[in-house]
């Protein structure tokens, strides 16, 4: 009997629930896409759009506080926007995971996305965010998971990189 192979989105699906998530805000991203309808459909999840990545840091403090969890869907040219809240994660000692699709990689058609792109990585790093990367479909759900328990854990900001070969890159169409 063949194996059935599942989509790496539904095993960061499945990390998410089993992290006992409770609220997800995003920035529409075509690279979440099928998490966010899937955080959409689960009545057990709130999803949240957010105007802007960085409400994103304020969101995941509230809900902590009142005993619930959170994780944030973004772009990683939404990272740029969330440098300074970042500051609030760090001071207030409250657990933060961000699941970052990336641009400006492997394939980018837009060059707007390059420098942003390039430089995610170090800019969380900067800040003290603790960063994972998934290059492989396979590596999804168990880095989103271990990214969660830290975060809850130990009161840490983390970042999941989801690399733009992974997600697959952006074609320019007319």
């Amino acid at each position: 009997m063949p194996r059935t192979v599942s989509d790496w989105r539904d095993d960061i699906f499945a990390a998410l629930k089993a992290a006992e998530i409770r609220q997800v805000g995003y920035v529409p991203d075509a690279g979440h896409t099928r998490l966010i309808e899937h955080v959409h459909a689960d009545a057990d999840i709130r999803a949240i759009a957010l105007t802007s990545e960085e409400e994103g840091i304020g969101l995941a403090a509230g809900p902590w506080l009142g005993g619930q969890r959170v994780a944030l869907l973004m772009q990683s040219s939404g990272v740029g926007n969330c440098i300074n809240m970042l500051s609030l994660a760090k001071t207030c000692r409250f657990p933060l995971t961000m699941l970052v699709t990336m641009r400006g990689e492997w394939g980018e058609f837009n060059p707007w996305q390059v420098p942003m792109g390039t430089k995610t990585q170090a800019a969380l790093e900067l800040m003290d965010v603790l960063v994972y990367r998934v290059e492989r479909p396979e590596d999804a759900g168990e880095t989103v998971a271990a990214a969660l328990d830290i975060a809850f854990n130990g009161g840490l900001a983390t970042a999941v990189l989801l690399s733009q070969r992974l997600i697959g890159a952006k074609r320019w169409v007319k």
